[in-house]
């Protein structure tokens, strides 16, 4: 009897120290963890992130600090130009009306329409929205697209580099162009120029993450309705997603795994031809018909010698201004710093997708699609906008998102080669001379956001005056009522070049049910 007691308490005490012992087994690293280090709560408290970590998430702050600044400065926004016409047909016929009118009556661009609609559902606040939630759509995309070419490629970087890049992306393509209100905070020209290659964009994460069958047939249906979305959203993105295609299916055997490929040649196909569909819809319809009418663009060819040589020069002027703008070498100094700290991936990483590395080839590839879809845009928009395509920067964002996104991909290839061939403390170097230009960039993108904000200060306060000026006329039972122009950043307003231009006088009487407006000079 004793002996069993005793027995029986052996076996017990034999378990409780193999269940204290569990306590100190190693935990294996989680697919992609190159940092080494146990996370929290796998010792039962946080760790300190690694001093690589803590910097690029340090660095990561600056771009995110301003775009949240460049956020809230969108509370400044009011309606101008071309919203003062959407306003009174979402108001009275919803979006469907105005989707109608953009297909029947202004351009055929059904796509652009339901996205104006969406915002102008709420007048004064989604103007106001519009600039933090495009943002977050562009940062939330980038971040989106770094991480999963990374895990695609087998790599594995330290924890925030993803988010550095991205931010930098994010940051660059929003307000380092010629015109940032216009580019962001003008919703009527955004969503067709700056959301619409985003969009675009957005369309290969699925087939980024696409391994099973299941999932393969939905990047496949993603891409085909993305396609035609596209195509009847912006023309631009339209020709810079056709190029980009054309070049998958051209050098993709070169890029993807002979297992990967016939995936990928599938996506690519499916891709422009929904493209093609959406295009197709676009120009055959009367908005846009009337639309080439209006700008004579009609008994224009745009493969006409003299149009072809007038979007050469036109684009060389554009090339030129962007690159000399050197706050985009803040994407740059991100790209070399991802590349300088990437390693393989250990873990995790799936079957092999990509081929091995060509640097060379994989660099001149970018740039050339960069090239080409920027002068087939030029080409496209030359027609109606005439000489005056050098100034309207709006219409370059189209293939400006992927110019920032090769610049990444050329910075990472920069610091791959500096990694591989020389020597740690020049790789150090490296490192310290890219956070530099990176932290450069982002200040030279803030201090003219922080006048543009000014200007926007001024300018929504006078709008506010006036419309509560215009609102109490309207109730007084007038028909008549002052309005003066209150522009900035060069949008358009009623009563422009001294008074001879009325456009969108009409527009505004509309909106605030009167039967017209005259020109003032006084805010009230």
């Amino acid at each position: 009897m004793t002996a069993g007691r005793l027995s029986g308490l052996a076996h017990v005490q034999q378990v409780t120290d193999m269940a204290v012992g569990a306590s100190h087994m190693t935990v294996p690293r989680e697919p992609g963890d190159s940092s080494g280090q146990p996370g929290p709560g796998r010792r039962g408290r946080w760790q300190l992130p690694s001093p690589v970590t803590a910097g690029a998430l340090l660095l990561a702050a600056l771009p995110l600090l301003l775009l949240a600044a460049a956020g809230r400065l969108g509370r400044h926004v009011r309606p101008s130009a071309d919203e003062w016409c959407f306003l009174p047909v979402v108001r009275d016929q919803g979006i469907g009306g105005m989707i109608g009118k953009f297909y029947v009556t202004d351009n055929g661009r059904v796509g652009n329409g339901l996205l104006v609609g969406l915002y102008a559902q709420f007048p004064v606040a989604g103007h106001q929205w519009y600039a933090a939630l495009s943002t977050l759509l562009v940062l939330a995309v980038s971040w989106a697209l770094v991480v999963l070419l990374l895990r695609r490629a087998r790599l594995a970087a330290p924890r925030g580099l993803a988010l550095l890049v991205a931010a930098a992306v994010t940051a660059v393509f929003l307000l380092a162009t010629p015109n940032t209100y216009k580019t962001l905070y003008w919703p009527a020209g955004s969503v067709s120029h700056t959301v619409a290659p985003v969009l675009a964009c957005a369309a290969v994460l699925p087939a980024l993450v696409a391994r099973a069958r299941r999932s393969r047939v939905a990047a496949l249906a993603v891409v085909a309705a993305a396609g035609v979305f596209t195509g009847t959203l912006s023309e631009e993105t339209s020709v810079v997603a056709l190029v980009v295609l054309g070049g998958l299916l051209l050098l993709g055997r070169r890029l993807v795994t002979d297992r990967a490929w016939p995936f990928v040649r599938t996506w690519a196909l499916t891709g422009a031809a929904g493209i093609a569909v959406g295009t197709a819809v676009l120009m055959t319809s009367p908005g846009s018909r009337r639309r080439r009418e209006r700008f004579g663009a009609e008994t224009t060819s745009i493969l006409a010698p003299d149009s072809l040589l007038a979007s050469a020069r036109g684009f060389a002027r554009i090339a030129e201004s962007v690159l000399t703008t050197w706050e985009y070498g803040g994407v740059l100094a991100a790209g070399v710093v991802l590349g300088l700290l990437v390693r393989p991936a250990r873990t995790g990483a799936g079957a092999a997708v990509l081929r091995p590395c060509r640097p060379l080839p994989l660099a001149c590839a970018g740039v050339l699609a960069v090239l080409v879809s920027g002068y087939l845009c030029t080409v496209v928009t030359y027609p109606v906008f005439g000489p005056r395509v050098v100034t309207a920067a709006r219409t370059w964002n189209d293939y400006l998102f992927l110019y920032v996104l090769v610049l990444a991909g050329l910075g990472a290839l920069l610091g791959r080669a500096l990694r591989r061939r020389s020597a740690r403390p020049w790789t150090v170097a490296a490192a310290a001379v890219s956070a530099v230009l990176y932290a450069a960039s982002v200040v030279g993108l803030a201090v003219p956001l922080y006048h543009l904000g000014q200007d926007m200060r001024v300018r929504a306060g006078q709008w506010d005056r006036q419309d509560a000026s215009l609102r109490a006329a309207a109730a007084r039972g007038a028909e008549v009522a002052p309005y003066t122009p209150t522009p900035v950043a060069g949008i358009l307003e009623p009563f422009r070049a001294g008074g001879r231009i009325a456009w969108p006088a009409r527009c505004v009487a509309e909106y605030y049910r009167l039967d017209r407006i005259t020109r003032s000079t006084r805010v009230p």
